[in-house]
């Protein structure tokens, strides 16, 4: 078993060992693992077991973490781990989130590894995603410096769901982030995530407002659960106070999955809602995501209007940017752009073998 030593933890009284990388705290005797199960008690310490092992590896266009304001059109190398160290019960990604079956996670890759296949790939970013990165912080965090030797940017696509002193670790290493931002009420992330809603508006807060970090937000929209009207405006007007108008958000569409089989699929019309309020209540970029909606996936200058990024299904149509400026108004674009689209071509979702 490859092990990998951690730093944030600290001995109770009781003789067992607190956790201290994320808010829920697992409080373990030895030879036991947390809920997020890769991270285990092992001599006295807490340890990333099975460091430098994936579920899989494939090439994704950047739209699909998703990011439409990050080298649009670009390919980058994915790859996830197994556990999480959330308990979502509508989870898309659960045979790999929530496996204990470790015979998952058998490719095998160095940092470095990983880091030359991007590059020798043509992948501008490599994304830590599938499973959240804060579960495997410490084999993230060495493969994002090694791609940065390379000039590969390191992208997080996460739930935001950690302390404050591992958050600024993880976080000085990423390029760029895609928060999971899965409701807006504690009583949805209790019941049905298995966490608390604060940390994660702390994480946004920090990452646009103390880092570099390019951020978008993601927000999955469950009929009945967390798409009200009342919410999303609650949602979104916070967004535009505390983030600001420029974040991207993008609303996508539920499908039934693990322990949530008995929700409906989101139906266009609320994501098409959700999208118009956003837009309402100050918002500039407001995308839709897990449904065909070519409009959804349009960047437009929101000065005037002009056709910035024209999308379908992850296809860059038309790219008219000049820059981070709109060539009709001038209006700067937020984000971190090209000269021009990149293209991801056939190689996407393509598994790759790392050996």
């Amino acid at each position: 078993m490859n092990c990998s030593k951690t730093d944030y933890f600290h001995s109770l009284e009781n003789g067992k060992i607190q956790c201290d990388l994320c808010p829920r705290f697992c409080h373990l005797s030895e030879g036991q693992r947390g809920l997020c199960f890769v991270r285990a008690r092992k001599n006295d310490e807490i340890q990333l077991v099975e460091y430098g092992k994936s579920s899989g590896f494939c090439i994704d266009p950047i739209e699909k973490k998703p990011l439409n304001h990050f080298l649009p059109g670009s390919p980058v190398l994915s790859f996830g781990t197994a556990g999480c160290n959330l308990a979502c019960k509508f989870c898309q990604n659960w045979d790999m989130s929530k496996s204990s079956d470790l015979n998952r996670i058998q490719q095998v890759a160095t940092a470095e590894a990983i880091a030359l296949k991007a590059k020798a790939l043509g992948c501008q970013s490599v994304a830590f995603t599938y499973n959240d990165p804060v579960s495997f912080m410490e084999f993230a965090v060495d493969t994002a410096k090694a791609c940065h030797q390379l000039d590969i940017h390191s992208v997080a696509v996460t739930a935001g769901y950690i302390c404050e002193r591992p958050r600024e670790h993880l976080f000085e290493h990423m390029d760029a982030a895609n928060v999971d931002l899965k409701a807006f009420t504690e009583s949805f992330y209790k019941k049905i995530c298995g966490g608390q809603l604060a940390p994660i508006l702390e994480t946004l807060q920090y990452l646009v407002h103390e880092t570099d970090v390019w951020v978008e937000i993601t927000n999955l929209l469950i009929p009945n659960e967390n798409d009200s009207e009342a919410e999303i405006d609650q949602m979104t007007e916070w967004i535009v106070e505390h983030l600001g108008p420029g974040i991207p958000l993008h609303f996508s569409a539920f499908h039934p999955d693990w322990k949530m089989r008995d929700k409906p699929t989101t139906p266009l019309s609320t994501l098409l809602r959700a999208r118009n309020q956003a837009l309402d209540n100050g918002l500039k970029y407001v995308y839709t995501g897990n449904i065909q909606n070519d409009e959804g996936e349009l960047t437009r200058c929101p000065k005037c209007q002009f056709e910035l990024i024209q999308r379908h299904r992850y296809q860059i149509i038309n790219y008219q940017l000049m820059g981070n400026h709109c060539p009709q108004c001038d209006e700067y674009i937020p984000g971190q752009f090209n000269q021009e689209a990149g293209q991801w071509g056939n190689a996407a979702l393509i598994p790759i073998r790392m050996s």
